[in-house]
């Protein structure tokens, strides 16, 4: 369920020409500070022109303002690669 929600929210944001969202909260369950939900940390690849036109790291800032919502009560961490070519 948050899986496709992060890529529902991002593929309306941003109109991608590539996007995945991958769970990998099954990578950190034995982490100390892991939420252990299932559904909390998530590897994100993402080509979209709105990303590629300005900085790394204000792109990563977009995709974290797109996901405000599920990054203040459900994600824990967010793994992500702008691809820019």
């Amino acid at each position: 369920v948050m899986k496709s929600q992060i890529f529902h929210k991002l593929n309306n944001f941003f109109k991608p020409e590539v996007l995945k969202v991958e769970n990998e909260s099954h990578l950190h369950s034995n982490h100390s500070q892991s939420p252990n939900t299932g559904n909390s940390h998530f590897f994100i690849e993402i080509k979209s022109d709105l990303l590629t036109s300005v900085s790394r790291i204000e792109g990563q800032r977009l995709i974290y303002k797109a996901l405000s919502e599920e990054m203040n009560s459900k994600i824990h961490a967010l793994r992500i690669k702008i691809i820019y070519n």
